[in-house]
């Protein structure tokens, strides 16, 4: 049986188009160049903020971030940035008796704004309120005591196999490979991808999945 399902936030719940549209306006780039470089660094396995780093060497990301806050241009998340499955989707899992939990790795600011999206999801942080990111095994600890279910009754579901798919099956979950977003399509058809338990194109296939372990 499933108890808990536990949901990754970028590309997931989440449209990552503000978010690096915001940050090339921040850096009087072309949007297009900053998305471009996103994808070769995080092909090659690098982490997405190296892109920042190609378009301005030097820079401190942290510094930057405290400055776009101070400026008022900081991190905003609203309705149009979420999916359209998320929220009729997520209220279906709650409504078929299954804890729901967002969790992915994102600031302390990101977990305020999605919380103020008032998501049907019994638990919703992020990585900068639990000092714990993917893919440390701390991170899916933090996951299975917001779950409050058994590693192998907890399903955590993604679009990146090397964040999500692997360390939540070496912590023991069973874990959802999302086709979504650049990465979930890039890397759809690896074997990094095939090897998560269930491969879904829609959040609506999680209520199927919890239905046919019930």
């Amino acid at each position: 049986m499933i108890r808990a399902v536990a949901l990754d936030v970028g590309e997931t719940l989440v449209r990552d188009d503000r978010h690096w549209g915001d940050w090339a306006d921040w850096l009087s780039v072309p949007r297009h160049t900053l998305s471009a470089l996103i994808g070769a660094v995080v092909a090659q396995g690098r982490d997405n903020a190296e892109a920042l780093r190609l378009l301005r060497p030097g820079i401190d990301v942290a510094a930057e971030y405290a400055a776009r806050e101070a400026a008022g241009r900081g991190e905003h998340l609203d309705e149009s940035d979420l999916y359209d499955d998320v929220r009729p989707a997520l209220a279906a899992l709650r409504d078929a008796g299954v804890r729901v939990v967002v969790a992915g790795n994102q600031t302390v600011r990101a977990g305020e704004l999605l919380r103020e999206l008032d998501l049907p999801a019994d638990v919703v942080a992020t990585s900068g309120e639990w000092g714990a990111a993917k893919p440390a095994p701390g991170f899916f600890d933090r996951v299975l005591g917001a779950g409050r279910a058994a590693p192998y009754e907890t399903l955590y579901v993604g679009d990146h196999p090397a964040n999500d798919v692997a360390p939540a099956a070496e912590a023991g979950l069973l874990t959802a490979h999302l086709r979504r977003g650049p990465w979930g399509h890039l890397w759809a058809d690896t074997p990094e991808a095939g090897a998560a338990d269930y491969r879904i194109d829609s959040l609506h296939d999680l209520v199927r999945i919890v239905a046919e372990h019930r």
